[in-house]
């Protein structure tokens, strides 16, 4: 399956040089700018929480961006750490939950809303598998970049749908719902291609 994604996951160095030099200079770690952002993500879930639904979209898109300036700082400044992805990978996921969260304390405190939280439990669970099947891969040996819908698409889908309407909520947590499992099951389509292959490729080599 080819490597395909709707929206580029990352934005070249000229671009994040600007910003992450002078960070560097101002003692500014990789860490703390993935704190920063996972915090960021909190407030706009409160702001949800709360029924803000267009400063929540704000909040997020915004301190989301963050994510893009991690990795760069962290190369930038020769920090580059196997702690360090797995930290950003974590506040990531945590930062994803606590945006559905704060919608799901609203639909559940206006009530009249079942549908909208089982669409939210539903795209949880697929943000959750997307990200499993990928660390389940990389155990495996196999670095997999794969994946329709992953988090730049869905943090853009849901942060543009809070800003533009409520009304327009219900529909990004169908399109969240059905794209994250799909593409979850991609990647596990993806798996079970490689590893096929890698099994072939052993059984043909010479002893």
């Amino acid at each position: 399956m080819p490597s395909f994604t709707l929206v580029p996951h990352s934005v070249s160095s000229r671009i994040t040089d600007p910003i992450v030099g002078p960070l560097a200079s101002a003692g500014v770690t990789p860490n703390m700018i993935s704190v920063a952002g996972f915090s960021g993500n909190v407030a706009a879930g409160a702001l949800a929480a709360g029924g803000y639904f267009l400063w929540a979209g704000v909040v997020m898109l915004l301190f989301s961006a963050l994510d893009l300036l991690d990795g760069a700082l962290a190369r930038k400044t020769g920090a580059v750490t196997k702690f360090g992805g797995v930290f950003d990978s974590v506040l990531d996921r945590m930062s994803e939950a606590a945006v559905l969260a704060g919608l799901l304390f609203h639909y559940t405190t206006i009530g009249g809303h079942t549908q909208d939280i089982v669409l939210i439990y539903t795209a949880v669970v697929g943000s959750i598998l997307v990200s499993y099947v990928r660390a389940r891969a990389q155990g495996e040996g196999i670095d997999l970049r794969e994946g329709l819908f992953t988090r730049a698409e869905r943090v853009l889908l849901l942060g543009g749908a809070l800003i533009v309407a409520h009304g327009v909520v219900r529909w990004a947590l169908w399109i969240l719902a059905v794209l994250s499992n799909l593409t979850a099951m991609q990647r596990v389509a993806v798996v079970w291609q490689r590893l096929r292959e890698d099994d072939r490729t052993d059984a043909t080599s010479p002893m």
